[in-house]
């Protein structure tokens, strides 16, 4: 009864929009107003990003991934980092920064280690859906690469409340399903995230692939079940099957085996700059 009444406390402030954010993610989130405003100033943006050594960090570790980085040639400097992957990926890179915030709090070891493992499957998630975009599902694959880093929001922010909240996330049945929906809902509308991506996020739980797969939500789909590490929230049995008609297309496809084969440099490349 008080795990429920838990839950029901959350949803609730959910609802209202009083979702609870730390306060480590303000900087990010400040950045992301700036890169959206399309008169911008780049000495902003760079000081913003110059504030933040993590996501400096980030940013040039991305930008000498091999998927930007076709000379070989590394860099060192923010300034051209930023130059490199442009500003529509730094976005991203603030996106990241925001849901890793919410684990970076987390005192219980248990809930920590799910946490790491739940940004480590988000990274790959993000990497593959930036190669399956483009070359699979008809979709941008820049817009994929950002829905794959926050599409676990909701997870993220539940781990952190358990932190407060011990049991809350011992028994899925309890939180997946409406509660899960409604607190992924709320998060994109406080994180400002586009109607497509939210849309696509929040109808990912229970969905279900039609082949030919297209759009945003299928590529997410295939990403999430070709991802090497499992979320740690997957119900069992999402975790043994996967979404209903995935399996189907994803075995002995040869088309989407040779994708992933000439784009595994890539995807690992990214996917390491991410977990930097």
């Amino acid at each position: 009864m008080l795990k429920l009444n838990q839950i029901s406390h959350i949803v609730t402030q959910a609802a209202r929009g009083e979702l609870v954010f730390p306060t480590s993610v303000n900087a990010a989130l400040r950045l992301q107003m700036t890169l959206a405003d399309p008169d911008c100033d780049t000495e902003d943006v760079l000081r913003r990003v110059l504030a933040e050594p993590v996501l400096a960090a980030r940013t040039v570790a991305l930008a000498n991934a091999a998927v930007f980085n076709r000379s070989g040639t590394p860099i060192t400097s923010v300034r051209a980092a930023v130059a490199r992957v442009g500003y529509r990926h730094l976005y991203s890179m603030a996106a990241a920064m925001v849901v890793r915030q919410f684990g970076a709090r987390i005192r219980d070891l248990r809930l920590r280690a799910q946490a790491e493992q739940l940004w480590r499957h988000t990274a790959h998630v993000a990497a593959l859906s930036y190669v399956i975009a483009g070359k699979l599902t008809a979709t941008d694959p820049d817009t994929a690469l950002f829905a794959g880093i926050i599409h676990e929001a909701g997870g993220f922010y539940l781990l952190s409340q358990a932190d407060d909240m011990p049991g809350l996330l011992d028994d899925p049945a309890d939180w997946l399903g409406a509660p899960q929906e409604i607190i992924a809902r709320e998060l994109m509308k406080k994180l400002c995230i586009p109607d497509p991506v939210a849309l696509a996020v929040v109808s990912l739980p229970g969905a279900t692939l039609t082949p030919p797969p297209l759009g945003l939500r299928d590529t997410l789909l295939i990403a999430k079940h070709l991802a090497p590490v499992a979320s740690p929230l997957a119900s069992k049995q999402e975790a043994a099957q996967g979404p209903a008609g995935l399996a189907g297309f994803i075995d002995d496809n040869a088309a989407l085996e040779q994708i992933l084969r000439d784009s595994h440099d890539d995807a690992a490349s990214m996917s390491a700059a991410l977990l930097v």
